[in-house]
């Protein structure tokens, strides 16, 4: 049984050709909901949700862009059907693609789908692909299908966030070199890249990567030592986070199990920021409080024994206290 259930559904094609002009065919209605549709959007669904490298943004607070007045011309104002709210995305679509000279056409799905995550609309654009059957004369023949391994232009719009005022509402592939620049801006999208909430939540990425790996001990700090130097370098130098190079420098001996990681939609994590150099702290030091006491110290000490924790006694005691401290405890 399908966890998601498809409200509406339509394919138009959008032709074009690299360095060429866009023509638009429409279809004259929605689909029916049959089995072979339904597997489709659960397919697409899936591979999209799995796949890594998505950006996340909202609607840009711009009244020139078309996405956003659409979506509440159709969700919100009801002055659209469906297949209205698909015909103007399609011609919004085609202005964008004729903007990009390497754009290259496909099938355009659009449906609003309601699972339990979420209430959205899902937009793809899918190319065909020849592949090899056999008849019933037992010949072996070519079979055009859809391309659903190759999935590279696709985007979302979580309907439910948006109305609630969310800030993460729309996602779409990044692709490679930012192929797919041009849908973004067809979706109206602009990057949420706040540099201390994300700088945040890629120390929390690197941290639970340490976790599920199990690494501990001496690797764990030099994991996190080479984590803590090439991100205060690209902070220091105004320099953008990659996740893929951030992968390379940080894990180098296994990176695509680190991007991975870190391209997870949970943790939502934008490319192109600079990292704010106060949230990379943790990589290097620990800091925390009780209501009678503040402490901070280097994840080093752990290991030179300056630092030592007793779980067992649920106590923790510093080693080398300076002078100064001595004498102002003694003092008490």
């Amino acid at each position: 049984m399908s966890l998601n259930t498809i409200e509406h559904l339509i394919i138009h094609q959008l032709h074009k050709e690299p360095n060429g002009p866009a023509r638009v065919a429409l279809a004259p209605a929605a689909l029916a909901i049959t089995p072979a549709a339904q597997r489709l959007v659960d397919q697409l669904c899936e591979q999209y949700g799995t796949r890594n490298g998505k950006g996340f943004g909202q609607f840009a607070d711009d009244e020139t862009m078309v996405m956003p007045q659409l979506v509440r011309r159709f969700s919100q104002a009801h002055s659209l059907d469906f297949t209205g709210f698909s015909r103007e995305l399609m011609a919004e679509l085609q202005t964008r693609m004729e903007a990009e000279p390497l754009a290259s056409g496909g099938y355009v799905l659009v449906a609003q789908v309601n699972n339990a995550a979420m209430r959205f609309i899902f937009i793809a654009l899918l190319s065909e692909v020849i592949g090899t059957a056999v008849n019933d004369e037992l010949q072996v023949v070519d079979s055009i299908h859809l391309d659903m391994q190759h999935l590279r232009v696709a985007g979302r719009i979580d309907l439910g966030s948006w109305q609630a005022g969310g800030e993460r509402y729309v996602s779409f592939l990044r692709g490679r070199g930012d192929v797919a620049g041009y849908f973004k801006q067809f979706l109206g999208c602009l990057d949420v890249k706040t540099p201390l909430k994300e700088t945040q939540k890629l120390v929390k990425g690197l941290e639970a990567f340490a976790n599920e790996q199990a690494i501990a001990g001496d690797e764990r700090d030099e994991l996190f030592q080479r984590a803590h130097s090439y991100l205060d370098a690209l902070g220091e130098g105004q320099g953008e986070v990659a996740l893929a190079t951030v992968a390379e420098q940080v894990f180098p001996t296994a990176p695509a199990q680190l991007q991975a990681a870190l391209e997870n939609e949970e943790l939502g994590i934008n490319d192109g920021f600079v990292p704010d150099r106060r949230a990379i702290k943790p990589l290097m030091r620990f800091k925390a409080n009780a209501p009678q006491w503040k402490v901070e110290f280097d994840r080093a000490s752990l290991r030179s024994g300056a630092v030592i924790y007793d779980k067992y006694s649920d106590t923790l005691v510093l080693s080398n206290v300076p002078e100064e401290l001595k004498q102002a405890l003694l003092a008490q």
